[in-house]
């Protein structure tokens, strides 16, 4: 992996060392390059972090998932993210499509979360309005970290039931049937996840981006092209005027860039 911005005078050091395809990060070095905001001084603040993957053409899926747009160092990325976060929040159709499993221990990571007053490993929000979730599937009947469901005051009471009686926390925010970003970003606050993640898909980021809550966009340019008529990242609702984001990083392995964006 090559570090291909920012410059600086010792870029690049990776490169330097393994050629021209740079080397292997380790999970360190992963971890300090997309480390979360430092708390200010009144305290740690909400920082929700976007993590996806597009083509060329701007296609986020191919076959209705993610997967085969991926690379073994977007993996590996993915997983350093995770293991930074809090929580890592999910639309319910993308746990529908993706097969979503809860988040993993990492011995790897264990010192670092400890030291940073995190649990073993995030927790999993899953936003639905219609709470029409399996609710027999691992993620929600054997996390190590007991899964959050984000829904609306006026959610079916008895799929409420449902959830809480197979072991998942239901988080009301938003007063109708459907969740706010904002009061969802507050609501995760609360209970002590400040550092947020998301994982898409293409719906809940769009309307997260509509509402102005997205702070970071961990973007992977996979080097393919696919047509067809697949989704973009974010879908959705469009915002009145194009918001600008803010080059922090990107990285390079195999073709495929990894950037980072913060808003500007």
């Amino acid at each position: 992996m090559r570090r291909l911005f920012p410059v600086t005078d010792v870029t690049d050091e990776t490169a330097a060392a393994g050629g021209p395809a740079g080397r292997e990060w380790s999970l360190a070095e992963l971890a300090a390059a997309y480390a979360y905001p430092e708390p200010g001084p009144e305290g740690p603040t909400s920082w929700l972090r976007g993590n996806m993957v597009s083509t060329l053409d701007g296609a986020a899926q191919h076959e209705g998932r993610s997967q085969p747009l991926s690379c073994p160092a977007d993996m590996r990325i993915f997983g350093v993210l995770r293991a930074l976060a809090d929580v890592v929040v999910v639309g319910a159709e993308t746990v529908r499509r993706e097969g979503y499993r809860p988040a993993r221990a990492r011995a790897e990571f264990a010192a670092a979360r400890e030291a940073a007053g995190q649990g073993p490993a995030p927790a999993i929000a899953v936003v639905s309005a219609s709470l029409n979730l399996d609710f027999s599937l691992p993620l929600f009947t054997s996390p190590l970290v007991p899964t959050l469901v984000l829904t609306g005051a006026a959610a079916d009471p008895q799929r409420r039931a449902a959830a809480e009686k197979a072991g998942a926390r239901v988080v009301v925010a938003g007063e109708g049937a459907g969740v706010d970003p904002g009061r969802a970003v507050r609501s995760l606050a609360e209970l002590g996840h400040t550092r947020l993640l998301t994982e898409g898909g293409p719906r809940l980021l769009g309307r997260l981006i509509a509402a102005d809550v997205l702070d970071e966009l961990c973007l992977t340019v996979a080097p393919m092209v696919t047509a067809g008529d697949a989704q973009r990242i974010a879908g959705g609702p469009s915002v009145t005027l194009p918001r600008r984001m803010t080059l922090s990083s990107v990285l390079e392995e195999d073709g495929f860039l990894f950037t980072r964006y913060r808003r500007a």
